[in-house]
């Protein structure tokens, strides 16, 4: 059989355990993004040990996160004539090298051009992450887990990395990172070989599926464009409130164990409710977290709305991943969507910037959070295989 042009038949993309798939599915895709769910930590020390400009630091970032969203565009060639396997072996070691090699930059052009590598493997594995997760018995457990994973590591990212800081430096966490992806290398070789091949009941529905599929994904890029514009500037929000600083930090740090919460809630359920049901409850609560920040919220209207909202969208995103997943088993939709994660996350703070800037308050940005997110909603639903 020709693998070069041909899907990969179910035996052959049938990865070896359920149980060691499923680890390699958390534990690479929560190694991968650590640089960006550990930001404030990194963003710091870049500033004082490299002395880098609030724009070179802001560059640095950008490009963490162009490279693991452009990482779907080579994977639009090689998803289907590459083993997964090989292909997330590949882009270990390139995750490995990049991390090593960063340690020993001088240069921030050098360092620019390392970290891009660096994400554009990173944003391989997470691509073989979500199209293995896809093809499981219930993703929307896995795709719980996947999220709960990439919080925890944040978490305790945040919390020992500026200790480890002061005596090491920032090579600290590009050896941890390499270290890390060695350890679990081996776990690479649990990934299925490949998609698995189409049904005839699939393809008679081609072209119905991609209708909703591009309902789908306008679902997913609505829900991080909400998302992303409403929290980037909630520590404004909480400002604009008169609360203090350390309230508000105090706040937003245990907000971020209600999402871990949140993503194992959704695992914890799995499939034993009906997803419908999930998605509701879901989306009616984060856009009742919006809305409890309109206004000049005092603590506990504050503490409410950020901890719903943290909660909810992790419990949210897993649901939305799985929709996706029930229209195209094969991995090309959950590679574009990787595309569409990072879009969302770029377009979000841009839009609700200008927002805050052209009212001069949030109201507007608040009002328009809440609509992008019932909009997400609708979308979603429609895109169900049975809407």
């Amino acid at each position: 059989m020709n693998t070069q042009t041909q899907p990969l038949t179910d035996e052959r993309a049938r990865a070896s355990s359920p149980l060691a798939l499923l680890a390699a599915i958390v534990l690479f895709a929560a190694i991968t993004p650590t640089i960006l769910m550990t930001a404030p930590a990194v963003a710091a020390q870049l500033a004082t040990q490299w002395q880098l400009s609030p724009s070179q630091i802001g560059d640095l970032f950008s490009t963490e996160l162009g490279a693991m969203s452009l990482a779907t565009l080579p994977a639009l060639w090689w998803l289907k004539r590459v083993d997964w396997r090989r292909a997330a072996l590949l882009a270990g070691l390139l995750f490995i090298a990049a991390n090593l090699l960063s340690m020993l930059a001088h240069d921030y052009p050098i360092l620019l051009a390392l970290r891009f590598c660096s994400a554009l493997a990173g944003g391989s594995l997470m691509i073989i992450c979500l199209s293995s997760a896809a093809s499981t018995a219930n993703p929307g457990r896995v795709y719980g887990l996947w999220v709960m994973g990439q919080l925890v590591v944040g978490a305790i990212g945040l919390s020992i990395l500026p200790r480890l800081f002061e005596h090491y430096g920032l090579s600290a966490c590009y050896l941890i990172l390499a270290a890390l992806m060695t350890l679990f290398l081996p776990l690479a070789r649990h990934f299925p070989q490949g998609s698995p091949a189409p049904e005839k009941a699939a393809e008679r529905i081609a072209l119905a599926s991609r209708w909703k599929a591009a309902l789908g994904i306008l679902g997913l890029l609505s829900f991080y464009v909400s998302l992303s514009g409403v929290w980037t500037f909630i520590g404004s929000i909480s400002s604009h409130a008169g609360l203090s600083a350390e309230a508000s930090g105090e706040i937003l740090a245990l907000a971020t164990v209600m999402g871990i919460v949140g993503a194992g809630c959704t695992s914890l359920i799995g499939d034993r409710l009906p997803r419908l049901l999930l998605l509701l409850l879901g989306y009616a609560l984060m856009a009742g977290a919006v809305l409890l920040l309109l206004g000049q919220p005092d603590m506990l209207r504050f503490a409410l709305a950020a901890l719903l909202f943290k909660f909810t969208w992790t419990f949210i995103l897993p649901l939305v991943l799985a929709c996706l997943a029930d229209l195209d088993r094969s991995g090309k939709l959950m590679n574009t969507s990787n595309l569409v994660i990072g879009g969302g996350l770029a377009i979000g703070p841009t839009v609700a910037g200008r927002m805050i800037e052209a009212s001069g308050g949030f109201q507007s940005l608040l009002i328009a959070g809440a609509c992008i997110t019932v909009l997400s909603l609708v979308l979603m639903l429609s895109s169900r295989p049975n809407a």
